[in-house]
């Protein structure tokens, strides 16, 4: 199959290299303001990985000719953080042709929603199917251009939702052969609120922001920076993500459980779940605030959640206090930025039942 990878960071690398060792010939793209990656792609003719997932991807092309890299395409995965994914869809739109079918790998609260609106799909256009994934399926860096480190890819424990939900199943039975623990979810508002990187890597980032900036993040990040309290923390963000589901009639797992069957983790605590954690080894803090841990998982992410718990009724003050601090903190006013709401979905005047069913 012709597959085509929007996103060259460490997330997209690991997903081109899957689907080429797996017998796929695959397409690399990127804007050209991150070049060294594609260049190193290119210059190779593939990627070379090591860890869970290991060998030699080659790769077909890897470039920033968006028509170069679309060429025949039958599936098409848009891999990055949430600020990437209205720049990708801008570049696709007027390019899809019906038929074909695009994963935004992770959703990272309403991806395939925002994906669609940037693309100039309507809602319910089923021409291009679209669907969206709960997290990514590795735990992975770059050690140096066109070379991955994958510390884990996950047996279970992510969970794919297509735009409508109908679709589903038959894009699970297009990627079963990559990965075949995908698990199919209720909605994409399933796969969004899943998507647990909000409540984790704000509450590690703020308990850790003298260490961060002292040290250059010269420690592990979960080894090392989940505390008991810092461990409290995320569990009561999770509490309040887990209620906003509960209220749409949608089960969302804590995340120290979902850890658990993804792999992850050994236990499902919150301080010495994450301390322990085999799926977590040896990752190193960012090296500064001023990082996606809170522009993305902040900006985008807990601003969602809030903004979405607002709108069916369940009260998120954890969520509140955390997106005042980070703002605090980075001398900037997130929940005013609005970078990712039920209103910039178009998804704002929906009671719980239609958000339910999207």
């Amino acid at each position: 199959m012709r597959i085509t990878v929007l996103g060259a960071g460490a997330g997209g690398t690991a997903v081109a290299f899957d689907c080429a060792a797996h017998g796929h010939a695959v397409r690399v793209f990127d804007f050209d303001r991150f070049p060294a990656n594609v260049a190193a792609i290119a210059e190779r003719g593939g990627i070379d990985a090591e860890g869970d997932i290991s060998g030699f991807g080659p790769i077909a092309y890897s470039g920033h000719d968006i028509d170069e890299a679309l060429h025949d395409a039958r599936l098409i995965y848009v891999v990055g953080p949430a600020y990437s994914t209205e720049p990708f869809g801008e570049v696709l739109a007027g390019k899809l042709s019906a038929g074909q079918t695009v994963i935004v790998s992770p959703g990272s609260c309403g991806g395939a929603l925002a994906f669609k609106r940037a693309a100039g799909l309507a809602l319910r256009d089923e021409s291009v199917r679209v669907a969206e994934t709960s997290t990514l399926h590795y735990a992975v860096r770059l050690t140096e251009p066109g070379r991955i480190r994958v510390f884990l890819k996950l047996e279970a424990g992510n969970l794919l939702a297509g735009l409508p939900g109908k679709h589903t199943g038959d894009i699970l039975e297009l990627i079963a052969d990559v990965y075949p623990g995908m698990e199919p979810a209720e909605s994409v508002l399933q796969t969004s609120l899943q998507n647990a990187n909000p409540v984790i890597h704000p509450a590690v980032t703020l308990g850790n922001a003298a260490r961060i900036e002292m040290t250059g993040g010269d420690f592990l990040f979960y080894e090392e920076g989940v505390s008991d309290s810092v461990g409290r923390l995320i569990e009561a963000l999770d509490n309040e993500r887990i209620a906003i589901g509960k209220k749409l009639g949608i089960s969302i797992l804590p995340d120290p459980e979902m850890g658990v069957r993804q792999g992850y983790m050994l236990e499902a605590d919150y301080g010495s779940g994450y301390r322990t954690a085999p799926g977590f080894r040896g990752i190193g803090a960012q090296p500064r605030l001023d990082h996606r841990y809170l522009n993305e998982d902040v900006g985008y992410g807990l601003v969602f959640m809030s903004t979405l718990g607002r709108q069916v009724g369940v009260a998120t003050p954890g969520m509140d206090a955390v997106i005042d601090v980070a703002s605090i903190v980075m001398a900037r006013d997130y929940r005013a930025e609005a970078l990712r709401t039920p209103a910039s979905l178009n998804i704002a005047e929906r009671s719980a039942e239609e958000l339910a069913s999207l």
